[in-house]
């Protein structure tokens, strides 16, 4: 399609600007070529004219005629039947003519309908991470302005699986790490049900840290466990890591500082049938280890999900915390890093005081140059023999989470 085209079939320049949503403001009225054919004809002229036809996502190339028996077939706009085409034309009785095409706010997704909207040049939105009813969205400040109406379309072109429309605010829940967000359009119903990995999540999404973009890594971790493993996951928010993995037949020990998410994740542990095998805490990271943490037990896994800050809660190990085990530790991290690889095991390595053997993976990237990723490693023995004569280690001190 070209420019022409483009503008021809693009929403009028009328609503540029537009703050509240009114779709009757997008209607208008284009003029395109066209023949009036016997139904019997339009496949045949479909075939004659293959590639000058009206191609537009949103309307069809043929329609009825003016006339009872006959039907319209529409060209693109900069095309019309030419000398050649008559001896066709007259074998199947076609009639040149033009036709009044309507087109309206219905015919055109979100994106054109967000384009045509905002200042001209200025970045659309119209992807957003699905939770469940909920459409979340990460609006610029420079979209602020037009929020609503962005709300409003998004709603109105993903409507009935989207109800509510949300964007994240820039604030974060200094305690509990939680984004806050604004209702941008429909239901104020923050509640979610999410289905990941064979399970079944609910959770307030306004009180609780989930972000859908981490399905894949939440089921790479749990693909490592095995049936009889036991696993202490010290953020576990609402349970992404902790369910599937008690499905997968692990004893799971899940805890989080919120009590929403200590709420949702008993909550989820019971509507997934895995109740009896997850064993929930609602404490700090440190204080959970500590106080949690059966010396003589076995250990096979400990998640550290809280990737601003799970490096600072590595000192929890030294002092002989796990005894006689030594289990496999997933800390999450942020790296601005040229070498994000290296930089995420440093930044571990620097907290315990050793060096470590580990396997390093790329999570996903959260900002320009800024990537998440997780530092897989064998916590080494005499990180743990630290503390002469089996001291517990540095003094319990809080971490807002």
């Amino acid at each position: 399609m070209d420019a022409i085209e483009k503008e021809l079939f693009s929403p009028p320049e009328s609503v540029r600007h537009m703050k509240k949503l009114d779709k009757a403001a997008f209607t208008k009225t284009i003029t395109l070529p066209a023949l009036v054919v016997p139904p019997k004809s339009c496949q045949a002229v479909r075939k004659h004219f293959h590639g000058r036809l009206l191609t537009c996502k949103g309307l069809k190339t043929i329609v009825d005629g003016p006339k009872p028996g006959t039907k319209l077939v529409l060209f693109s706009p900069l095309e019309t039947p030419k000398d050649e085409d008559r001896d066709f034309l007259s074998s199947i009785g076609a009639e040149s003519t033009d036709h009044s095409l309507q087109l309206n706010y219905d015919i055109w997704p979100a994106d054109k309908i967000l384009r045509a909207v905002l200042p001209s040049g200025a970045e659309v939105t119209s992807a957003f991470e699905s939770v469940g009813h909920i459409a979340h969205v990460n609006l610029r400040d420079s979209q602020l302005e037009y929020k609503r109406v962005i709300g409003e379309v998004l709603l109105d072109k993903n409507c009935p699986r989207v109800r509510t429309v949300v964007n994240k605010t820039s604030n974060i829940e200094e305690t509990y790490r939680f984004f806050k967000m604004e209702l941008l359009a429909g239901d104020d119903d923050m509640v979610a049900t999410v289905k990941e990995n064979g399970c079944t999540f609910t959770f307030d999404f306004s009180k609780v840290y989930w972000n859908s973009r981490l399905h894949t890594e939440h089921k790479r971790i749990v693909d490592l466990l095995r049936p009889g493993d036991v696993v202490y996951d010290v953020f576990a928010g609402v349970g992404p890591f902790a369910i599937p993995a008690a499905k997968r037949g692990c004893v799971i020990y899940a805890n989080d500082l919120n009590p929403d998410s200590f709420q949702y994740l008993a909550t989820n542990a019971r509507n997934n049938g895995v109740l009896d095998r997850v064993k929930t805490f609602n404490l700090d990271g440190r204080e959970f280890l500590r106080k949690v943490v059966e010396k003589s037990s076995p250990v096979s896994h400990v998640i550290m999900n809280l990737p601003a800050m799970a490096v600072d809660f590595l000192d929890v190990f030294s002092g002989g915390l796990f005894g006689e085990n030594s289990p496999m530790i997933y800390c999450y991290c942020f790296s601005k890093a040229e070498d994000v690889v290296r930089d995420a095991q440093v930044q571990c390595e620097r907290v315990l005081g050793a060096n470590l053997d580990a396997c390093v993976h790329y999570v996903r990237d959260v900002a320009p140059n800024k990537a998440m990723m997780c530092v897989q490693f064998r916590l080494p023995r005499q990180v743990g023999a630290k503390q002469e004569n089996g001291g517990e280690g540095p003094p319990l001190k809080k971490t807002k989470h």
